[in-house]
């Protein structure tokens, strides 16, 4: 079997990370996860504009996304192509042994958040651009993509980014 550079950096990276894996998958839920698990009696959405967008109810969702994440550090798709303007359920389904999330953002929020989540592994927040998905669970975020533009989703769990755990939305103007 020939290994490629790209396959040896994937799997140094996988060894990198394998302990942490490990750790994740046996240890209590925390607060973070907790509090992103939504259910039909979920509070009223707050709604700020974002570069990506802003939150809507899930009464507001013309569309449903289902996007697969599993313990190979992967979504499925991990593309998305939307028209400016629609507002979408993305729904996101953990088929992994371990807790995944899926955060909308632009690259350069995505990468500061993650940088904090590496130095706070702990820390607690909910915002209707973020789902927290427990391992066999699903989680939904509804989300009207109002601006156009070329935005991603990552999954911002220590070490879950690092090995490649995101997606794109390139979101189209109206014609």
């Amino acid at each position: 079997m020939t290994h490629t550079p790209t396959s040896r950096r994937r799997f140094q990276q996988w060894l990198a990370i394998a302990p942490l894996a490990a750790w994740l998958a046996h240890r209590p839920a925390s607060a973070h996860g907790e509090k992103h698990e939504r259910g039909a009696a979920a509070a009223p959405v707050v709604k700020e504009q974002k570069p990506w967008g802003i939150a809507a109810e899930p009464t507001e969702a013309k569309r449903t996304i289902q996007i697969r994440m599993s313990d190979n550090m992967r979504f499925t798709p991990s593309h998305l192509d939307v028209t400016e303007g629609e507002t979408l359920r993305l729904r996101a389904a953990n088929r992994g042994k371990v807790l995944h999330e899926i955060v909308i953002g632009t690259p350069e929020e995505l990468q500061a958040h993650a940088e904090m989540m590496k130095k706070h592994p702990g820390m607690e927040h909910d915002e209707p651009y973020m789902a927290h998905v427990a391992a066999g669970k699903r989680g939904d975020i509804t989300w009207t993509f109002n601006r156009a533009g070329d935005f991603e989703f990552a999954c911002l769990i220590p070490g879950h980014y690092e090995m490649g755990m995101r997606g794109t939305i390139r979101v189209k103007p109206r014609a």
